[in-house]
C-alpha cells in the first residue's frame, strides 16, 4: 500500500463539494482524480480543486491500477452499478447516502463487497457531528436506559432541490423519503443501537408542489417534471418491541428555526430518561424528590461532519478496521423506506423481509 491512499471522486456536483476538503486534509489519503459525464463542469472543478487527472468515463477510471479508493457522489439511481463496478475492480468504496434506493440493490452491493474483500461505507455524515457523538456516548453508557420509542423528523418549508435528479424517480428512487429520511432515520436508529425493523405503516402526500406559484427558496419555480412524494410519515416497529415515528418533507407549512428552511429533530424515550437532538438535552425524573432533572450536554464543534467521515473511512482502511457505516445498516434503512412506500400503496401495515 502507498504512503497515502489514492482517492478518485466520481460526480463533481452537489455534495462532492463537501467531500473534497475531507480528502485533501486526511492524513491517510490524497485526492488524485475526478470523474464526471459533464466535461465542462469537470474541467472547472479540476481547476478549482487543483486536480489535473480528469475522467469523462468511469470505466477508464476504474481500470487505473493506482487508484485505491472511489468516492461515489452521483444521483441515487446510479449508486449501485457504480459501487458494484468499483468493488469488482478492487477499489474501496465510500458512497454518498443512500447506498442505493432499494434493498435489492444494496444486497447486490454487499455481495460485491464480500467477493472483493474491500471496505464499503455509506456516507452518513450526521453520525460524525460533534453533537451526535456526544449524545451517542451517553446513550451507550445507558444514561437513558432501554430506549423503547423515538420520534424523528426532517422537515423543510418550501425547500425542494430544484433538479430532476431529485424530483424524478428514475434518477432519485424517491422524494424526501430517500433524500431526507435516510439522514434522520439513520441517525435515530444508530442512537437506538440499530434494532431490526419488523413492520412499517406509512403514508405519502404530493399536493403542495402542484399549486400555482409553488416555489423553492433554493431555486425559484419548482421543476415541472415531478413523480415523487413531497411528504411522508411512518410508524416502525422493531424486533425488540421498540417503536419509531418518522416524518419527512420538502414542502410543508411548518414553522422553521430562525434563518434556515429546515427543522431536523430527534426525541429518544428510555425507561431511565429521555433526550433531544440536536439540543442534546437529557431529561430525567427523580422519583425520590418528584422533581425533573434536565441537563444539556456540551461539546465543541471541531471539523465539519463530511470531513470527519472521509477521515474515518481512510483510517479504517489503513488500520484494517471495520466500516464506520456498514452496508447492512443501510439495508435496514432502505427496507424501512421501501416498506413505507409499499404500505402507502397498500393502505395498511406491511411486514419487512429481513
Amino acid at each position: 500500500m502507498p504512503n497515502k491512499l489514492r482517492v478518485a471522486l466520481i460526480g463533481v456536483g452537489g455534495i462532492a463539494r463537501a467531500h473534497v476538503p475531507g480528502w485533501k486534509s486526511s492524513p491517510h489519503a490524497e485526492l488524485i482524480a475526478l470523474a464526471d459525464s459533464n466535461a465542462e463542469i469537470l474541467r472547472q472543478k479540476g481547476q478549482e480543486w487543483e486536480i489535473a487527472r480528469l475522467y469523462n468515463d468511469v470505466e477508464s477510471l476504474l481500470a487505473a491500477q493506482d487508484i485505491d479508493v472511489v468516492d461515489i457522489c452521483v444521483p441515487n439511481r446510479y449508486h449501485a452499478p457504480m459501487a458494484i463496478a468499483a468493488l469488482t475492480a478492487g477499489k474501496h468504496v465510500m458512497c454518498e447516502k443512500p447506498l442505493a434506493p432499494t434493498p435489492e440493490e444494496i444486497r447486490g452491493i454487499i455481495e460485491a463487497r464480500d467477493r472483493s474483500g474491500r471496505l464499503l461505507m455509506t456516507a452518513q455524515n450526521f453520525r460524525f457531528d460533534a453533537r451526535s457523538l456526544a449524545l451517542k456516548a451517553e446513550v451507550d453508557k445507558r444514561t437513558l436506559g432501554n430506549i423503547y420509542h423515538a420520534r424523528c423528523w426532517m422537515l423543510r418549508r418550501a425547500a425542494t432541490p430544484c433538479r430532476t435528479s431529485f424530483t424524478l424517480k428514475q434518477h432519485s428512487g424517491g422524494g424526501p423519503c430517500i433524500d431526507l429520511g435516510v439522514h434522520i432515520l439513520d441517525l435515530t436508529m444508530w442512537m437506538m443501537g440499530m434494532p431490526k425493523p419488523v413492520t412499517v405503516s406509512g403514508v405519502t402526500h404530493a399536493q403542495l408542489h402542484k399549486q400555482p406559484g409553488a416555489f423553492s427558496v433554493w431555486g425559484g419555480a419548482l421543476p415541472r417534471e415531478w413523480d415523487v412524494e413531497e411528504f411522508a410519515t411512518a410508524l416502525v416497529r422493531f424486533n425488540n418491541e421498540a417503536s419509531l415515528v418518522l416524518e419527512v418533507s420538502w414542502l410543508l407549512h411548518h414553522k422553521m428555526p430562525p434563518g434556515i428552511p429546515e427543522d431536523m429533530q430527534i426525541w429518544l424515550y428510555g425507561d431511565r430518561g429521555g433526550a433531544h437532538w440536536p439540543s442534546n438535552q437529557l431529561l430525567r425524573s427523580d422519583i425520590g424528590s418528584r422533581q425533573f432533572i434536565d441537563t444539556t450536554l456540551t461539546c465543541d464543534q471541531d471539523l465539519p461532519s463530511h470531513t470527519k467521515e472521509c477521515h474515518a473511512f481512510a483510517e479504517a482502511i489503513v488500520n484494517g478496521g471495520a466500516s464506520p457505516v456498514p452496508a447492512e445498516q443501510s439495508l435496514y434503512l432502505m427496507s424501512i423506506l421501501q416498506g413505507l412506500y409499499r404500505s402507502a400503496d397498500a393502505g395498511g401495515e406491511v411486514t419487512l423481509d429481513l
